[in-house]
């Protein structure tokens, strides 16, 4: 290696994980972003108001004493207006979507889609339990807000993507940014400038 040489930009070079890196985190959101699309679109087909109200309490079933009150809470709620509830979350869902594919207000659709996913899980996958023998998973809502929170880095480590509807505003209007962005500008994942060996 020579001297002034980053060996971690060699890495980058060489790798082809590296070198793909602007591709793979775009088709990663994208495809996450379908995801969402499908998953809020279920949120309208016929007969699922009429049914959330017993998902929400079936979700209770089991669960610790001390967590019975948040589950009838949402039972109550989920009883009383149903339609408003399972619509929202599909829009909200479609929307969170919609932010991913386009590349449009990744900041908020990322912060956003963590929150819902969250929320997601703590009200109908009852937390993912009740646990105990038997038990196979989390839930899927945990998991989902995992990925939002690997977005966040992504976006905070490479910076601008190029290949968003956001890049494209920012241009024109730079504080567009706000809205968009963890860390602005450039990658810092891109390789250093060699130095000259002349």
């Amino acid at each position: 290696m020579r001297s002034g040489e980053n060996p971690a930009s060699d890495l980058g070079e060489l790798n082809w994980w590296g070198r793909n890196a602007p591709v793979l985190k775009t088709a990663f959101r994208v495809i996450f972003g379908l995801i969402w699309l499908i998953d809020g679109a279920f949120k309208f087909a016929p007969g699922l108001v009429a049914a959330f109200p017993g998902m929400v309490s079936d979700a209770g079933a089991g669960q610790p004493s001390w967590l019975q009150p948040w589950f009838t809470f949402w039972a109550n709620q989920a009883s009383a207006n149903a339609s408003f509830w399972v619509y929202t979350t599909g829009v909200l869902e479609v929307a969170v979507g919609l932010g991913l594919i386009l590349g449009l207000l990744r900041k908020i659709a990322y912060l956003g889609g963590a929150v819902l996913s969250l929320f997601i899980w703590a009200v109908p996958e009852g937390f993912g339990g009740p646990y105990g023998i038997g038990s196979t998973d989390i839930g899927g809502g945990i998991v989902y807000a995992m990925t939002f929170l690997m977005l966040i880095v992504i976006n905070a480590t490479y910076g601008t993507s190029r290949w968003s509807l956001d890049y494209h505003i920012e241009k024109r209007w730079p504080a567009w940014a706000a809205l968009a962005e963890f860390r602005r500008g450039p990658s810092a994942a891109q390789p250093a400038p060699r130095a000259s060996s002349a």
